[in-house]
């Protein structure tokens, strides 16, 4: 199977107790691979990290086959934290700049963004400026650019924050569609019930390091993922 990520003993530290360490991870190709942790457990980290905004101390990152900074950045789609757009440019505008950067070319672009701005259901706001948006609808914006250029590879962080209903459904239907064309998804969050209904793998981080894995399919993910925190930070507790 295609590795879209390919990460191999992934360091950075911070200070005492923060960053990632010795991390390996993987995303293939077709497959949705989602990240849970406390609050500080370095999921954040990890995917600045994998997307170059972050140097690590040591270690490698691969994206489709080609090591950063040297990335084929044109395939990749990410959202990490703060959705990016001109408070002063209308939705719709934002939009076609984030597709030209990404390489879609001016004739297709104004079709691209239409599209997703349906598939994101904010199209009723195409022309109003960004800084009039709500979070939520903000939020929304930037999943569209993160997917609208039909990306290889795909990291949001938090990405259902401040959706309503409604946007985490048509977002969750987006992610669906581009794992089965064949993109590598890397989606953290801590709602593990939403993330169990679209990930093929769970990984839990914490303290900056991956610790286990979580059956997407199983029964009380909730209780599986706080005992096998503590199991991890009872071990850590007696080095």
């Amino acid at each position: 199977m295609t590795s879209r990520i390919h990460a191999r003993a992934l360091t950075r530290t911070f200070g005492p107790g923060t960053g990632v360490s010795d991390l390996d991870l993987d995303v293939d190709a077709g497959q949705i691979h989602a990240l849970v942790g406390l609050n500080g457990a370095g999921k954040s980290t990890l995917m600045r990290l994998l997307l170059g905004m972050l140097r690590p101390d040591r270690g490698t990152v691969r994206i489709d086959g080609r090591e950063l900074p040297h990335a084929p950045w044109a395939r990749v789609g990410h959202l990490v934290e703060h959705p990016f757009a001109y408070g002063e440019l209308d939705a719709r505008t934002n939009l076609v700049l984030a597709a030209r950067l990404h390489g879609v070319p001016a004739k297709v672009a104004g079709t691209v963004v239409d599209r997703a701005m349906t598939e994101l259901g904010v199209e009723r706001y195409a022309n109003v400026r960004v800084r009039r948006l709500s979070t939520g609808n903000r939020q929304r914006i930037g999943l569209a650019a993160a997917l609208q250029h039909r990306p290889d590879v795909i990291v949001v962080d938090e990405p259902t924050n401040a959706l309503d209903p409604a946007g985490v459904i048509l977002f969750r239907e987006a992610l669906l569609r581009r794992a089965a064309a064949g993109a590598g998804v890397l989606v953290s969050s801590h709602h593990l019930d939403e993330v169990a209904r679209v990930a093929d793998r769970i990984s839990v981080i914490n303290a900056g390091r991956l610790i286990g894995t979580l059956d997407p399919h199983g029964i009380d993910l909730e209780r599986a993922f706080f005992a096998l925190v503590h199991r991890d930070d009872q071990r850590q507790a007696t080095r």
